[in-house]
């Protein structure tokens, strides 16, 4: 069956600091040689990949520069609604067939939406690369889009959104970015609304797939046992006659974000808090000391969260530090579920662990212990060809800049107890915070 939108691929609940993934842009020269190689079309379509010597298999993908964030109050949903729908059938390919052009090679096919970009991706034995190319080229650029298709799947979508309500620790994420960023579209759900889902008519997508699934606004990258040269000629061949069409614009900068608390009631067993608050986008020098930060405070069972909170106080089986930065700006905070009981002892907790960092900072000590885990994730993470074709992908959808592991890993080794005491100060005070509390005895 063919995988559609793995959790957190929606946005809904951010990646724990520990699972962050640091991870390593491209252009590396440390130990085996990586060779990353980027190349634009006539059409505006950039093309990316990555060879890693001594794998037998590799990830493939295509990326398009729409999301949540780009659509207008009448059209939520309608990015991930047409992710949905490609898969309903092509040009060439029924619905099984799509299912079948992948997995009957031994590969596996999957997709997601985010708030800044939709992605559909590959992965396969190297021999089968092509084929892998060839569905994707046709799902971005052939869907049908037929109305009769349509119905059915909007129950499929209009059913994950009442799975998400009733997951209560991914809802709360979902509340509290709808408060937290005050109207802005980062606080948008990315699955749209019931009543948005129900009512979105054919037209809608198929006007976005015209003018959103062009040559500017795509991105396509491979990782693995790939011959840049090949990449790019296949991909000229496939998607060389898409017209460039107008570049998707980021998402403005929000003008402000929420601070306070607020409660959502909920008749559930646990209490689900998230604390958040508005931090810089990607290109901001703080992003390195923040991710430092983060992993100190909950990114993983050394962390000050996890020792305090779980394993001394027994608040909680779950508790997180996270971060997602966005182009325009980002999101730190912690998340805790615990029993209502415990809930508000757990929650002066944190925000004593909060207020501790933010006036103190963090020794140099713990300064260097955190480097060491960050670096590891950094290294671990050069071994899957998934997590080589993401770095790609960031390279060309964010503008970033070409650094490689030998640059990233100097940004880290380069962060100091005064760079770090300074992010703590203006981002972990719990007075900058939003809180939102769901569970029972709410008002």
């Amino acid at each position: 069956m063919t995988k559609r939108n793995i959790r957190g691929g929606r946005g809904l609940r951010p990646v724990p600091s520990s699972r962050s993934g640091v991870q390593a842009e491209p252009g590396a020269k440390t130990g085996a040689v990586e060779a990353m190689d980027h190349s634009e079309l006539g059409n505006g379509i950039q093309v990316l990949s990555e060879f890693m010597p001594g794998v037998r298999s590799a990830a493939v993908a295509v990326w398009v520069r729409q999301g949540g964030a780009h659509e207008g109050p009448s059209e939520l949903g309608a990015s991930h609604l047409l992710e949905h729908m490609v898969f309903k059938g092509t040009v060439k390919r029924s619905a099984r067939e799509i299912a079948l052009s992948i997995e009957g090679l031994g590969g596996s096919l999957d997709a997601y939406t985010s708030r800044e970009h939709t992605s559909f991706q590959a992965r396969v034995l190297d021999e089968h690369l092509p084929e892998a190319l060839d569905v994707l080229a046709d799902l971005t650029l052939s869907p049908t889009l037929d109305d009769s298709d349509l119905d059915m799947e909007r129950e499929v979508v209009l059913e994950e959104i009442a799975q998400v309500e009733d997951t209560p620790d991914d809802v709360v994420f979902e509340l509290h970015s709808g408060a937290l960023w005050e109207g802005h579209p980062y606080g948008r759900s990315i699955l749209g609304t019931t009543e948005s889902v129900a009512g979105m008519s054919g037209d809608v997508l198929r006007d976005l797939h015209r003018t959103r699934y062009s040559g500017r606004n795509l991105v396509v990258a491979a990782a693995g046992n790939v011959v840049h040269e090949d990449l790019v000629e296949r991909v000229a061949d496939l998607f060389g006659s898409l017209a460039p069409g107008e570049r998707v614009e980021p998402a403005v900068t929000p003008a402000s974000a929420l601070r306070g608390e607020g409660r959502v009631a909920r008749d559930t067993s646990q209490a689900h808090v998230v604390f958040g608050t508005k931090i810089p986008g990607r290109a901001s020098p703080d992003r390195y000391p923040l991710l430092l930060l983060s992993a100190a405070l909950g990114g993983g069972m050394s962390s000050r969260l996890f020792q305090r909170v779980r394993e001394e106080l027994g608040l909680c089986y779950s508790v997180f530090s996270f971060q997602s930065f966005y182009r325009a700006a980002g999101l730190f905070g912690v998340y805790v579920g615990t029993r209502p009981a415990t809930e508000q002892q757990a929650v002066d907790t944190i925000r004593q662990e909060l207020a501790e960092v933010a006036s103190r900072g963090l020794g140099a000590e713990e300064v260097e212990q955190t480097r060491r885990q960050l670096i590891g994730q950094v290294m671990l993470s050069l071994e899957s060809t998934g997590a080589r074709l993401h770095r790609l992908s960031a390279v060309a959808l964010h503008d970033e800049p070409f650094l490689g592991l030998d640059g990233l890993l100097a940004r880290l080794e380069g962060i100091t107890s005064d760079d770090v005491a300074r992010v703590a100060a203006q981002y972990a005070d719990p007075v900058a915070h939003y809180v939102l509390r769901l569970g029972p005895n709410g008002p």
